[in-house]
């Protein structure tokens, strides 16, 4: 027996919405506390969306090994490795990039640090800097010292999403070709970020 409702016009009442089929994601992260504590911070719905995040603390290439590994145990819809440039070696970088695409994974690489995806919510950032400046920088943005691992800071940036993702889309636009590698500094975190905020309600 159809369980779907009809109105009196003979028309289904069935809900058409893109968010109709709960989608299931795997987030495997370099890090193992900074990067996932900012993903679980996304506020999807469980009846729409599942959201998986693992901290693995493993260099790029063998992050994408470990997601290949952990799909083949579950049945996902979408797959992202996260992962920074950071003083991995290019072919590391590179190598993980490739057979992610080659897996039919998605990936939201930061170069050099994850947090140049924070400052871009406040600032545009077009000059390459070292690791530890971010730490400052931050630190001097925020007007308070920087924690690596705050399970607060999605809440502190959310009001300035819009701002960050605007800023890494004209960031990738400054880089032509794309050499991921070498494109410092660059993101494709806001990739990842628009994706689960389809499923925010």
């Amino acid at each position: 027996m159809s369980r779907r409702k009809v109105n009196s016009r003979g028309y289904s009442l069935r809900k058409v919405n893109t968010r109709e089929a709960r989608q299931r994601f795997l987030i495997v992260c370099e890090g193992e506390k900074t990067e996932p504590n900012y993903f679980r911070s996304f506020r999807v719905p469980k009846d729409v969306a599942e959201i998986d995040v693992q901290g693995l603390g493993e260099n790029p290439s063998k992050l994408v090994q470990s997601a290949k590994e952990l799909k083949k145990q579950e049945d996902y819809d979408q797959v992202w490795c996260v992962f920074d440039r950071d003083s991995w070696t290019i072919e590391d970088f590179n190598n993980a990039i490739k057979n992610a695409n080659a897996e039919g994974f998605k990936v939201a690489y930061s170069n050099e640090a994850f947090e140049l995806w924070y400052v871009l919510h406040f600032e545009f950032l077009n000059t390459g800097i070292p690791r530890s400046d971010y730490l400052r920088k931050l630190t001097s943005l925020l007007s308070r010292t920087y924690q690596k691992n705050s399970e607060t800071i999605y809440d502190e940036l959310f009001e300035k999403q819009s701002i960050a993702i605007r800023n890494a889309e004209n960031l990738l636009k400054q880089y032509d070709p794309h050499i991921p590698a070498k494109d410092n500094p660059s993101t494709t975190v806001h990739l990842l970020v628009q994706e689960l905020n389809k499923f925010i309600q």
